[in-house]
């Protein structure tokens, strides 16, 4: 049975070992607990998050240091049911203060791969931000607004 902490679920059987009555991170079992975001639900905790997403347009909102530790968050944020339909994704990037290199490859692998083509417009962007994006190819795909 799944159950959810902290804007996550946590799935198989040993999960209500590890999680305990009140919550509590037990110690691990052999068998590990399958981990993933909450799709209905976003959390401001993470580095990135869906803003908005409904008809032909999303926001995804990024805050803080997106690195390799966020990378997984990353990756699976843009495999989320609700960027299937969405055309045009604004990336509102003002509140990030860091990206690495991996996880802007991974934008770019999300946006050239989706099965249909996505207009993507990053928005806010300080400057360090934008070089490590523009490193990655991104100046290919993207449209930059202040």
């Amino acid at each position: 049975m799944a159950q959810r902490h902290r804007g996550r679920v946590y799935s198989g059987p040993s999960a209500s070992a590890r999680l305990g009555d009140n919550g509590s991170h037990a110690r691990r079992t052999a068998q590990e607990a399958v981990v993933t975001l909450d799709p209905h639900r976003s959390t401001q905790n993470a580095p990135v998050w869906i803003a908005e997403a409904g008809g032909h347009h999303a926001v995804l909102a990024f805050a803080g240091t997106l690195d390799s530790h966020a990378l997984q968050v990353l990756e699976e944020l843009v495999m989320d049911p609700r960027l299937r339909e969405p055309t045009d994704w604004t990336l509102e990037m003002s509140g990030l203060e860091n990206i690495d290199l991996a996880s802007a490859y991974a934008l770019m692998r999300a946006v050239t791969r989706a099965p249909e083509p996505v207009s993507l417009t990053v928005r806010g962007a300080r400057p360090a931000v934008h070089r490590v994006l523009r490193q990655a190819g991104l100046d290919t795909v993207v449209t930059y607004a202040e």
